[in-house]
């Protein structure tokens, strides 16, 4: 083991750690950064370049670069835009993973997550608080982490679902049911939305052509809903309230969660009308709501910075077209066309449905691209499920960063400890019948 391949190990383990805890992140992002330096990362751009999501990465975020040029200099860095750059994150750390790399990053996310799951149930049984505080981590980034695990959790029960791996199926759907009881005790409720309709997706695609299967799944669903929501007080008070300040909109007050995102929504589809095309530029959403809102329909929403300070739109369109207009929008969904790309040339269409549907979802209610630490945790278990398809497909095609002892064929008993663990862990992200793998 060289020291480039030490220091790419601690990269993505130390970027893992630091997925949930606030602002820790983008200490994260430069370790990677210099790993992949380190690592000759820029010699392999250009083949990093033909997967999927890197390609709309690139496009997404080049598009913000190139919405600078009609933007006001002076105001370019208000708001929170400058956040849809961390999902520059995807190439150095895509870059990094290698056959003997994937256990310990593997590990590593399975542990921060594990841990960020533990403190959060602990907070909300213990203290009956919702979120992280420790961490600094919202309900909202909370419920999101939550709700991808559910994701996750049901889709690698289906991939399980065999007679030597029936034990790990089973176990992975009861993870989720645990997630999912988790996610219905916090107050997000557009990404608990999100996630219901994610799972009823991935039964009815993975169902369709069976009508008991695709009822029966239906029916558990369902009564796993009707279980958690009523047993759950915190849903019930996010309903109630949800009701009230639809009630208070109509008579004019727009200072409550549901008033202030309607009239957010109002103003920012306003201002993508005034300029549809290539919107008002990088960075000049939050300075249009601020000028708007003073005479936009005699100033009826004048109130609203009151409330709350204007950070963004609430909705991932509204935001993506208030700065760059249908050139953003149509960017934003070549992103999400090529996550799913990404899944299906791999083989996992159901899961990149899932994910798609959840993303989409979730920007209805809010900015989730916007969040710190759920869209890297999003990429990272898309770096990390694609290439353990690809090396039990064909362990050449991510092998092109091993060390010249391993390309010269020569491979020493720590390597082969790495393979074999390697394999076995692959299993799990795929259905097929795995291989015999006697010698190890």
């Amino acid at each position: 083991m060289n020291w480039r391949d030490l220091l790419a190990k601690f990269a993505l383990v130390f970027f893992c750690f630091t997925l949930w805890p606030k602002g820790v992140i983008y200490w994260g992002m430069g370790m990677l950064v210099i790993a992949w330096l380190a690592d000759g990362g820029i010699s392999r751009l250009s083949d990093l370049i033909k997967e999927p999501l890197a390609l709309g990465v690139l496009l997404f975020c080049g598009v913000w670069v190139l919405g600078l040029l009609w933007s006001d200099s002076a105001v370019i860095f208000q708001g929170k835009w400058r956040k849809y750059f961390i999902l520059l994150t995807f190439i150095p750390l895509f870059s990094l993973l290698s056959r003997e790399r994937l256990p310990w990053v593997t590990g590593a996310l399975l542990c921060s997550y594990l841990g960020m799951v533990i403190l959060g149930s602990y907070q909300w049984a213990m203290q009956e608080m919702q979120g992280i505080s420790l961490l600094g981590m919202s309900y909202l980034h909370y419920s999101a982490a939550l709700g991808i695990g559910v994701i996750l959790a049901v889709f690698l029960g289906w991939e399980t679902l065999s007679r030597e791996k029936r034990w790990l199926s089973v176990l992975s759907w009861l993870i989720a049911i645990l997630l999912l009881f988790l996610q219905f005790n916090q107050s997000a409720r557009g990404i608990l939305l999100a996630t219901l309709m994610a799972l009823l997706l991935m039964i009815v695609l993975r169902y369709r052509a069976e009508w008991r299967m695709l009822t029966g799944g239906l029916t558990a669903i369902m009564a796993m809903v009707i279980l958690f929501a009523t047993s759950s007080d915190i849903f019930h008070d996010r309903l109630q309230q949800a009701g009230t300040d639809l009630r208070s909109f109509q008579q004019g007050d727009y200072q409550t969660s549901v008033g202030y995102r309607l009239a957010m929504w109002d103003v920012g589809l306003h201002g993508i009308a005034e300029h549809p095309l290539l919107g008002h530029g990088s960075g000049m959403a939050k300075k249009y709501f601020d000028d708007s809102i003073i005479t936009y329909k005699q100033g009826i929403y004048r109130n609203l910075p009151e409330f709350q300070e204007t950070a963004h739109f609430h909705n991932e369109l509204i935001e993506i077209g208030m700065h760059l207009g249908l050139l953003g929008i149509l960017a934003f969904v070549f992103l999400l066309w090529c996550w799913f790309q990404i899944f299906r040339q791999n083989r996992m269409a159901l899961l990149g449905s899932a994910i798609v549907c959840f993303i989409c979802i979730s920007g209805l209610t809010d900015t989730f691209l916007l969040y710190s630490g759920t869209p890297p945790f999003l990429l990272t278990v898309t770096a990390i499920a694609v290439c353990w398809r690809k090396y039990r497909e064909d362990p050449d095609r991510i092998g092109q960063k091993y060390t010249s002892g391993e390309r010269n064929g020569n491979q020493n008993p720590q390597m082969f400890f790495d393979e074999c663990l390697t394999v076995q862990i692959s299993r799990i992200f795929t259905a097929d019948e795995p291989d015999s793998i006697d010698d190890c």
